[in-house]
């Protein structure tokens, strides 16, 4: 990786690598996917509820990039327009095949921040499980909030909702995921 990626956060990374490839680097292109393809992946799996479906979500959410090339407008960060492309295929997904799907490949979904950890695993997959019980309006906001990190300014543009609309999902979202939490065992101090 060059120097001038080193200084460069993330978010700057993103919206520069989607500069260059529109200047003509499909490098950056690939760049993007592996900054960010992962974890669109898990995103999308929020709304499709397949593994296979939320992995062809992303690939369409980089073909759209490809295809469309639109000069990216700087009013929101790339990673925030990245997204909201995703979740709008994601919505075209579901509405094309269905809402009611049950959930599938969930095991290819998790994650762990230490693959040797039992028990982070464990508690990954019963978080990841709960998460999956909830309405899609809360899994989208929980986990733009959670785990991909974004600011609720951010959450506001990529869900096309109001700041108040996107505060009141979070936390009605936070107190329905919490109840389920504790019915799968945890304890009040693991889930504050």
């Amino acid at each position: 990786m060059s120097e001038r990626w080193e200084k460069v956060n993330t978010t700057d990374r993103s919206a520069a690598l989607y500069r260059d490839f529109l200047g003509g680097d499909t490098q950056a292109l690939e760049q993007l996917v592996q900054l960010h393809g992962d974890a669109l992946t898990r995103f999308a799996y929020c709304i499709v509820k397949d593994a296979d479906a939320a992995e062809d979500v992303t690939a369409d959410t980089f073909a759209a990039l490809i295809i469309k090339r639109k000069k990216f407008r700087e009013d929101a960060t790339f990673k925030t327009y990245l997204y909201t492309v995703a979740r709008n295929k994601a919505i075209d997904y579901v509405r094309k095949n269905g809402k009611n799907r049950p959930l599938q490949g969930l095991e290819n979904m998790l994650w762990s921040e230490n693959g040797d950890d039992i028990l982070a695993r464990e508690r990954n997959e019963t978080l990841y499980a709960c998460m999956q019980k909830l309405p899609a309006p809360y899994k989208e906001v929980l986990y733009l909030s959670y785990f991909d990190g974004f600011s609720n300014a951010e959450i506001c543009k990529i869900l096309k909702k109001s700041a108040k609309q996107v505060y009141n999902l979070l936390s009605r979202a936070r107190s329905t995921l919490k109840l389920h939490l504790i019915k799968e065992g945890f304890s009040y101090e693991d889930i504050d």
